[in-house]
């Protein structure tokens, strides 16, 4: 496998990266806004005192941010969740959405307003993580194998996401709270990262299936396992791009506690104008910057050095070796027989079938049985022809499995088999790889 070229993936190496894409500052309104926010926060304190959840908000409006970009990303998401459930129509307070008064009228239009801009603007953070997600599971993915055992990687991360989401939606369904839900997502994000480190360093949930991923760029494993670190190759990201997000956060959470103190107070004290009016500037504010820094980083992220392509890095020659080829006469099958120890074990295969004669599309019958100690035969993968397949299934019980091609319907034609097969230990689950020394 051709790697020249490939170099350590450090912090270093992303500084000089880093250096072509420098963030653009903030307008200066974004702290002035903020700090004019929690000022009018304040003085609501005069009307009614502050109750303990306003306190605890306030002294996370005031203080310093979370040190990671992707929390903070999390954090803003959780706030604009926050703040349109204080601006839903049933939690508006009564004396407001009577709109007695034209003052009501126009204060209750300007929430509307700010209401639409959030929504929208979570709507786009939303689609935004996802996509990042994507785009770094799909371009480790790039280096991995693209046989059997990439398929079970992608399939034990679907089963990861699958389990991830249950426990989201159970805790919904059983009353939990917002900032609830957002504790538990970030702890599921660090789960995430966890497991990246493990698939970098062959360990836990990934411990059985790397040791099959001979090839791999040993720079991107590297990469894989310290990306996340401390003083890892993401804190030069977190240093050049981090203030300006925990500016947006610290914006964020003061347009919070300004709409729960003033809504709360509000059958007491109405909003004044200019006071609306600082709201939906600090919100046009927020939103075109937070958008703005998406972007951004996005582009950044997207096009940095470690999503080097694949072929930059060799991997369309890694593997062949590992593939083995044989002719089928006519009317002769070929067979493998591979021996499992234990249930959920995975049987894989990926072959082809080579060009045949006159340049003729050909195919092959393929089928596996299991045939247990005593002999006795049972027919897993039925009976069925094709040109090419990559598949696996999960054992439910130990003993042989037997993998048949099969050319005896043929008269005439050879075939030639390329193929690649394998009995996979059981992966181990997040519980059982926590609970590894």
């Amino acid at each position: 496998m051709a790697t020249e070229g490939l170099v350590p993936i450090t912090r270093a190496y992303l500084a000089r990266y880093y250096d072509k894409y420098p963030l653009p500052p903030l307008p200066d309104a974004v702290t002035d806004l903020a700090d004019r926010l929690r000022a009018l926060s304040a003085g609501l304190a005069a009307v009614a005192p502050i109750t303990p959840d306003e306190e605890l908000l306030e002294k996370e409006a005031s203080g310093i941010p979370a040190h990671k970009i992707d929390e903070n990303l999390w954090k803003n998401r959780e706030q604009m969740e926050e703040i349109l459930f204080l601006l839903s129509k049933s939690c508006r307070p009564v004396a407001l959405q009577q709109n007695s008064t034209a003052e009501d009228t126009q204060t209750f239009s300007i929430l509307d307003d700010v209401e639409t801009k959030l929504k929208d603007m979570l709507k786009k953070l939303e689609q935004f993580q996802i996509k990042n997600a994507d785009n770094v599971f799909n371009t480790v993915m790039t280096y991995m194998p693209q046989d059997f055992r990439g398929t079970l990687i992608r399939q034990q991360r679907e089963r990861s996401e699958r389990n991830k989401q249950a426990e989201v939606d159970a805790l919904v369904l059983a009353g939990g709270s917002i900032r609830d839900r957002y504790a538990l997502l970030w702890k599921q994000q660090m789960e995430r990262r966890v497991q990246l480190a493990q698939l970098g360093s062959a360990t836990g949930v990934y411990k059985t299936l790397v040791r099959y991923l001979v090839g791999v760029p040993q720079v991107l494993l590297d990469f894989i396992r310290q990306i996340n670190d401390d003083n890892g190759p993401m804190e030069e990201q977190r240093e050049r791009y981090g203030p300006a997000l925990y500016t947006l956060t610290k914006l964020v959470l003061a347009i919070r506690l300004y709409l729960h103190v003033s809504l709360a107070r509000y059958g007491q004290r109405k909003i004044e104008k200019d006071d609306i009016a600082v709201l939906q500037q600090a919100v046009v504010i927020y939103t075109e910057e937070f958008e703005k820094f998406t972007k951004f980083i996005g582009e950044v992220f997207v096009n940095a050095p470690f999503f080097i392509s694949a072929e930059d890095a060799g991997a369309e020659s890694r593997n062949s070796d590992e593939y083995k080829e044989t002719i089928i006469p006519a009317g002769k099958t070929h067979e493998v027989i591979l021996s499992v120890e234990a249930i959920n074990s995975y049987i894989a295969w990926d072959f082809s079938l080579q060009q045949g004669a006159l340049n003729m599309v050909l195919d092959i019958g393929f089928h596996v049985e299991y045939i247990s100690p005593s002999g006795e035969k049972t027919l897993i993968l039925p009976y069925r022809r094709y040109e090419a397949d990559q598949g696996n299934f999960c054992t439910v019980s130990a003993g042989s499995y037997k993998l048949v091609w099969d050319n005896s319907y043929s008269s005439f034609f050879k075939k030639s088999l390329r193929y690649k097969v394998d009995a996979v230990p059981p992966v181990v689950t997040p519980a059982e790889a926590a609970a590894e020394p």
